[in-house]
């Protein structure tokens, strides 16, 4: 509780559930994974990274890393990663418990807010969704939301997907590509924006999300983009997912020493490369198989355990998951989990928070969903500020004053201070009466009516003629 002039401030509220001595027998499990059992690489680059290390490698292609290299990468890993937008605001410090918000990627289905029909996602559809995001203000980065199924050649439907998110906001983006030829389309069209190669090094206006095969199987094209990436100085998170009981062991430890492994492969590789290139660590991504159903749950108790502590473990910048749901339309279920979930990861300071908006674990997107996690997350972000307490705040003089008459309506200090109480845009504080007379609306009626505003009056900023230019080239290229 720092002094500050005349009043103590609390720090931005915290959770831990894991002890120092948790954690520390977490990582050590994953460094035994990685020295005793090793991982497979397939990538030739890589290999030779690791044997210019010294590194053992045996059957050709399995890796087993020493401790000492992993503690040499965490060493010089970037405690601080910066996303910019478009106009080089560095508006984004992924650092200590800065928590910041943004959809998802690549769902294969919508569900549509005008006819409540369960579709495919289309082109138009990622650009109507990335508006929406531009125009909400508590969702702080942009990523594609669907598959554009409409796009013939699928091979490049990610260069249309980089582009849509480029030309309809100037929000910090999360780009997800299909195969390594993508991510280094993406990157040369962030190039374009930013104004060339070093200014985007220097101002990342977007960072890859890159999926592996398996945290003991690192595939050439995950691996491709992370010595991509890292040679050019980008911002990455380097993620192999544990399904525990599939994947990995069904239980919670067992997964995140086995993911979290994974990962530190990808720290690792990342160093060798370049020393000091940015990577966001998530601390072991796991999710549970609902063995009855057999499905794949996005919002388990489970899934939120150990992940952020560890990553916090490390100093490192924190990826994780949060605002999405199991449930198929955007209902109570849906609410209630996407509520629980973005406090639980804010509470843990996850510094980067995606697939807000995500429903049918994953495989749905819905914009109703995204708008009332916008304000659900408004709530949130009020809710983690601190509190003031001072001479002003706590108001002895006016208590004083007011006495036993108790009226506080009429007062200054209550004119000077209600406005700083949260008042929410879609959710009703209103008595019944006033609730009936303007039209007992559900909140999903609302969200609705604010998609549509939204889709109608907002005019996202757009880009330079010649920069839009220069992306349909690239596009045009891939397509070639």
């Amino acid at each position: 509780m720092p002094l500050q002039s005349n009043y103590i401030a609390f720090d931005t509220p915290q959770f831990r559930k894991l002890s120092d001595d948790q954690l520390e027998r977490l990582h050590n499990a994953s460094l035994e994974i990685l020295d005793r059992t090793g991982v497979c690489v397939y990538d030739q680059q890589a290999l030779d990274l690791f044997k210019k290390a010294n590194v053992k490698i045996v059957e050709e292609n399995r890796v087993h890393i020493p401790p000492g290299l992993v503690k040499w990468a965490l060493s010089i890993a970037p405690r601080r990663v910066m996303l910019c937008d478009q106009h080089g605001r560095r508006v984004m410090p992924l650092e200590g418990n800065n928590v910041f918000f943004g959809p998802g990627s690549d769902c294969p289905n919508i569900l549509d807010h005008r006819t409540g029909e369960r579709r495919t996602g289309t082109l138009k559809d990622i650009v109507e969704g990335v508006r929406i995001c531009d125009a909400l203000p508590n969702i702080d980065f942009l990523m594609s939301l669907f598959i554009a199924s409409d796009i013939e050649d699928q091979r490049i439907a990610d260069r249309h997907q980089m582009r849509a998110m480029l030309m309809n906001s100037t929000k910090p983006i999360l780009f997800v590509t299909t195969e390594f030829g993508g991510c280094v389309d993406a990157v040369g069209m962030a190039e374009v924006v930013a104004g060339g190669e070093e200014e985007l090094r220097r101002n990342p206006l977007c960072a890859c999300y890159i999926n592996v095969t398996d945290p003991l199987r690192h595939n050439a094209d995950a691996v491709q983009k992370l010595l991509f990436l890292a040679e050019k100085g980008l911002p990455t998170t380097y993620t192999p997912m544990v399904l525990r009981g599939v994947n990995g062991p069904v239980t919670v430890a067992g997964a995140i020493a086995l993911a979290n492994a994974g990962e530190l492969v990808g720290l690792v590789l990342a160093q060798l490369q370049r020393e000091g290139a940015p990577v966001i660590h998530s601390g072991g991504y796991h999710d549970m198989f609902d063995m009855r159903t057999m499905v794949g749950v996005y919002e388990s108790p489970e899934g939120r355990n150990g992940r952020a502590e560890l990553a916090h473990y490390y100093g490192l910048p924190v990826f994780g998951l949060a605002g999405d749901s199991d449930a198929k339309l955007p209902d109570q279920q849906a609410t209630a989990e996407a509520a629980f979930s973005m406090l639980i990861e804010a509470l843990y300071g996850v510094n980067l928070i995606h697939d807000v908006g995500y429903l049918e674990s994953g495989k749905c997107n819905s914009f109703e969903q995204l708008v009332m996690c916008d304000e659900i997350i408004n709530y949130i972000k009020r809710f983690m500020q601190g509190l003031e307490v001072s001479e002003e705040t706590l108001a002895l003089d006016l208590i004083h004053q007011v006495g036993h008459e108790g009226e506080f309506l009429g007062a200054d200090h209550t004119l000077r201070h209600f406005r700083e109480d949260w008042y929410p845009q879609i959710f009703d504080r209103n008595n019944f009466e006033g609730w009936q007379l303007d039209g007992g609306k559900t909140l999903r009626q609302k969200a609705r009516e604010r998609i549509d505003e939204i889709l109608a009056e907002h005019q996202p900023e757009l880009l330079p003629p010649d920069v839009q230019q220069k992306i349909d080239e690239i596009v045009e290229r891939a397509a070639a």
